[in-house]
């Protein structure tokens, strides 16, 4: 069958279905564009599951368009997609913000390349795809319009918050067990939407591709050895009870 007539079919169904979870006229508009195919294959391409690939989980058309539809990107905004994965969100935001204006990253090589090779065969050479670490962003560009994480992380990374412009948004999975869908602005205040399940974030030596994989473990751990460290109140000052 025509891919085209897939990709009606396809939005048609997250338009109308019980969630409608497109609901923007561009996104619809954008995804009927972006030829899935070239990222995923034809025979996953419009089913709407999650499934592998190169050691990734790639996004339901569903789970993307909540994503998308919470980022609410304006036509030219300069946007970072960190978590470049297969490069389709990357490919449905330069159909409404412009190729030039999409920057992605990962911090899987591997991902990297596929994503790259992927824009380019759907048409969209001119998204920027990088290997960096997401934690860090991509501050050579910076300020973005509008930052999307594909990953968990139980707090917005610090490093994201400085690159948002003032009036800019982060949308991101937010907390360990029990994720919900935050757009986050630039002082790190969190507007919730609803439950979501993502992996987490990984950082250098915890690519898909390496043994440890659980960033938000790591934190957890991170945060329990600093509450540890930290001077609780009796500690302040000598109190001469008598």
């Amino acid at each position: 069958m025509d891919p085209a007539v897939l990709r009606g079919d396809m939005v048609d169904s997250l338009q109308h279905d019980s969630k409608g979870v497109v609901q923007s006229a561009w996104l619809s508009a954008a995804m009927r564009a972006v030829p899935r195919e070239a990222f995923v294959g034809e025979q996953q391409a419009y089913s709407d599951r999650p499934f592998e690939r190169l050691g990734t989980r790639v996004l339901s058309p569903s789970t993307a368009a909540r994503l998308l539809e919470a980022l609410a990107p304006e036509d030219g905004d300069e946007v970072l997609v960190v978590g470049a994965g297969v490069g389709y969100t990357a490919a449905v935001l330069a159909e409404r913000v412009g190729a030039a204006n999409v920057q992605a990253i990962d911090i899987t090589r591997r991902l990297v390349i596929d994503a790259r090779q992927n824009l380019a065969k759907a048409g969209y050479e001119g998204v920027l795809v990088d290997r960096r670490d997401g934690a860090d962003g991509l501050p050579e560009y910076a300020p973005y319009d509008r930052i999307l994480l594909e990953a968990a992380a139980i707090e917005p990374p610090r490093a994201l918050l400085a690159q948002l412009a003032d009036d800019g948004r982060l949308v991101m999975p937010l907390g360990a067990n029990q994720q919900t869908l935050a757009i986050v602005d630039a002082d790190g205040e969190a507007q919730r939407l609803g439950s979501v399940a993502f992996r987490p974030m990984l950082v250098e030596g915890e690519q898909a591709d390496t043994v440890e994989r659980n960033r938000t473990r790591r934190e957890d751990q991170e945060h329990a050895r600093r509450n540890a460290q930290s001077r609780t109140g009796w500690e302040q000052d000598w109190i001469d009870w008598d």
